[in-house]
């Protein structure tokens, strides 16, 4: 991968964001000198299509949060801008076409790795990016002979990160906020007030404040 001024994107539903997010992005911007990692939360995941997630603004209100201390972390409210169904493939062609020529490394976990054959357009995708993988506990190891079979003759950049390795889980913590359970060190400490302040993850999503 070229190591100079590649900036790292890291897409996701953040529902919410929490410490293996975190850990994962600084070690992708730490193994390859990425001048800044660019979190990009969903407006609708298309692998999420049945599934009611929480409002995209408290999801970017909560990146923010957990990211505001981190100078080479960035969120951007792109997809949530562009509403409907959230591609990568769009929005990796939007952010080539505003920024000037940098090269984009997107950031993977080995599951979303193993369904890339699934996504829009994939082949463009791996046109448009270097491919960074990590890791996720409790999964298999990414199969790194998989965009050579899957894609034959595509020139892709693929890189493996070997580790962090936390075996965390957003529906998991969503289901310990919802019986009222401590999410402390889960999530950022600024997460874990903002889900409190606004009563997220409620049985009763009515009650959720605005």
């Amino acid at each position: 991968m070229t190591r100079s001024a590649t900036i790292g994107i890291f897409g996701g539903t953040f529902d919410p964001i929490h410490q293996a997010h975190l850990a994962v992005a600084e070690s992708a911007r730490d193994a390859f000198d990425l001048p800044r990692v660019l979190f990009i939360p969903a407006a609708q995941p298309p692998h999420k299509p049945d599934r009611r997630v929480t409002a995209a603004g408290h999801r970017l209100a909560m990146v923010q949060a957990a990211i505001a201390d981190n100078p080479a972390f960035e969120a951007s409210p792109m997809e949530i801008e562009r509403g409907g169904m959230s591609y990568t493939v769009d929005t990796l062609e939007a952010l080539r076409a505003t920024l000037d020529g940098q090269r984009l490394a997107l950031i993977l976990s080995a599951e979303s790795f193993a369904g890339l054959a699934t996504w829009r357009e994939p082949e463009r995708v791996l046109a448009l990016a270097d491919l960074i993988i990590a890791p996720r506990d409790g999964y298999p190891e990414a199969d790194t002979d998989l965009v050579e079979r899957s894609f034959p003759g595509v020139d892709a950049r693929v890189s493996y990160l070997d580790g962090p390795r936390m075996r965390l889980s957003a529906s998991d913590i969503r289901a310990r906020a919802a019986a009222g359970r401590s999410v402390r060190y889960l999530v950022p400490d600024a997460v874990a007030a903002y889900i409190g302040d606004h009563a997220l993850y409620q049985t009763d999503r009515r009650t959720q404040r605005s």
